[in-house]
């Protein structure tokens, strides 16, 4: 009996703490769910935390198999009722594809209206936002005068999107006493002026006159016709559409000034007063897919203006004008133009130089790939006497000409007056390379007059093949004065005149005429 109550009392306290220990248990398993789902929760909203932190720990909680359902994330947050309200005015946080069509800016586009306030107002908005978009649309022709769309507080990337015609005012008043320049671009980062529309100057207004100070193109003293008779063009005053007169300063259609990366594309821009389109102290230019149309008889209407720029890419592109295709001025450097199409004009020319005893510096250019019809010179460079400084590294390859006066010039003694000062002092030409140049000429093939004290050197020629058309002109063989390279390749016609080696006398300039 003792000792049945002995087991009995030893069994019952088994019990109670079986039981105890079992509630126990319960109890911390459903803390620890609890802890782990407030885990997991955490752990989804923190990136630091890995995404199973708290699943490992429930995968052996129990032994068990079965995995709980993850928790939920946290919801998404709301966008705000007023997401779609413009940002304030000079923060950067604009939409890369904010829009300004100079319609909604008060322009008419009806030809007749002056819409320069509203352009500028675009502009202005526009200014404000990266890689914005200035949109001026297509079947509308806006009247603007002279106008700047200036930095340097711009935001980068401004697109100028030219689908509609811009046209300039005849009326002599929006000109004032002259101005250099239509439409200006100036001290930007990123620029681009493209799409399917047409900048119209309207020159011929300008062209009535060409004045005794307007300069002349030097070669055209070469072009004798046969009859020895010179068109005159008859003097008449410029008078505008409401009878004043135009002032004598005329002006560039589109110009850029200290900007980089600048692009233009797919516009056609036609009839400038003077220049068609001009790059002024810029670096990184793109210029393609674009036209330039202008009489080949329009006075002093070069295609395509360059100076003082570097890092120049200009392809794939029609130049037709009464001037220079395409001009590169002092300050020039890395110039690659190709697949041009250049007819009417006066070819691609590198200079004047040197004018008024000043210093020009112009090195590596490539002139590639080439077709020019019905032009006065094909490529040329083109120095005046009393300059300094040097024209180094150039090529010329590919140029297929079809009835050019004057298909190869180099010619150091330039003047556009009636009559220039003989000066010894010169720009130095060096490393001036013609290949593959051929097709058809009116007057003359090659044309070298090279300074007296400063002879061109490494003058190279190489696949010229060059065959006179007899139209109406005078027709001369190749000449040649002070100019030192090689032949590489027998040319037609034959260039005996050109010297072989360096010359013995040739003067070396002084540090301060180096580029």
């Amino acid at each position: 009996m003792g000792s049945f109550s002995f087991r009995s009392i030893t069994l019952m306290l088994l019990i109670t703490i079986l039981v105890w220990s079992s509630n126990m248990e319960s109890c911390n398993a459903r803390r620890g769910k609890h802890w782990r789902q407030s885990r997991g929760v955490y752990s989804s909203l923190s990136k630091k935390k890995p995404k199973n932190h708290g699943s490992s720990y429930h995968h052996n909680h129990h032994g068990t198999k079965s995995k709980p359902k993850a928790p939920p994330p946290p919801p998404a947050p709301k966008p705000k009722e007023d997401g779609s309200s413009p940002p304030k005015k000079g923060y950067s946080n604009h939409p890369a594809s904010a829009q300004f069509n100079v319609l909604d800016f008060g322009a008419k586009g009806d030809g007749t209206t002056d819409d320069t306030k509203s352009f500028e107002a675009a502009w202005e908005a526009a200014c404000k936002v990266e890689a914005s978009t200035v949109i001026i649309p297509s079947e509308f022709t806006f009247l603007v005068g002279p106008i700047s769309f200036s930095g340097p507080y711009c935001k980068p990337n401004i697109v100028f999107q030219l689908d509609g015609t811009i046209i300039a005012p005849t009326n002599f008043k929006a000109w004032g006493s002259g101005l250099f320049q239509w439409l200006l671009f100036t001290k930007l980062v990123g620029i681009t002026v493209q799409g399917k529309g047409i900048i119209d100057g309207r020159g011929s207004i300008w062209w009535q006159d060409s004045t005794l100070d307007d300069p002349v193109d030097n070669e055209e003293k070469l072009i004798v016709p046969l009859n020895k008779t010179l068109r005159e063009i008859p003097k008449s005053p410029i008078s505008s559409s409401l009878g004043g007169k135009m002032p004598s300063i005329k002006p560039t259609a589109l110009r850029f000034y200290g900007s980089f990366n600048v692009t233009v594309t797919g516009i056609t821009i036609q009839n400038s007063p003077q220049c068609h389109l001009k790059f002024d102290n810029c670096i990184g230019v793109a210029v393609f897919s674009m036209s330039v149309s202008s009489p080949g008889d329009s006075p002093n209407t070069d295609g395509i203006h360059l100076q003082n720029s570097r890092d120049v890419l200009i392809h794939a592109t029609n130049l037709a004008c009464g001037d220079d295709c395409v001009s590169i001025q002092t300050g020039c450097t890395n110039i690659y133009i190709h697949n041009v199409n250049c007819g009417p004009g006066h070819g691609i020319s590198i200079g004047g130089l040197g004018k008024d005893n000043t210093k020009a510096c112009v090195s590596n250019v490539t002139v590639k790939d080439i077709n020019m019809h019905n032009t006065m010179n094909g490529v040329r460079i083109k120095t005046w006497q009393g300059g300094s400084g040097s024209v180094q590294g150039v090529l010329f390859s590919n140029i297929q000409v079809s009835e050019v006066q004057l298909p190869i010039v180099i010619d150091q003694f330039y003047c556009d007056k009636m009559k220039c000062k003989n000066q010894t002092t010169a720009v130095a030409l060096s490393g001036i390379t013609y290949e593959k140049i051929r097709g058809t000429y009116t007057v003359k093939p090659v044309h070298f007059a090279c300074s007296d004290s400063l002879p061109c050197m490494d003058v190279t020629l190489n696949g010229i093949n060059l065959k006179p058309v007899q139209e109406r002109y005078h027709m001369y063989d190749p000449f040649c004065w002070q100019t030192f390279g090689e032949l590489y390749s027998p040319t037609v016609p034959p260039v005996n005149c050109l010297k072989v080696g360096k010359p013995s006398n040739n003067r070396i300039q002084a540090d301060r005429d180096a580029c």
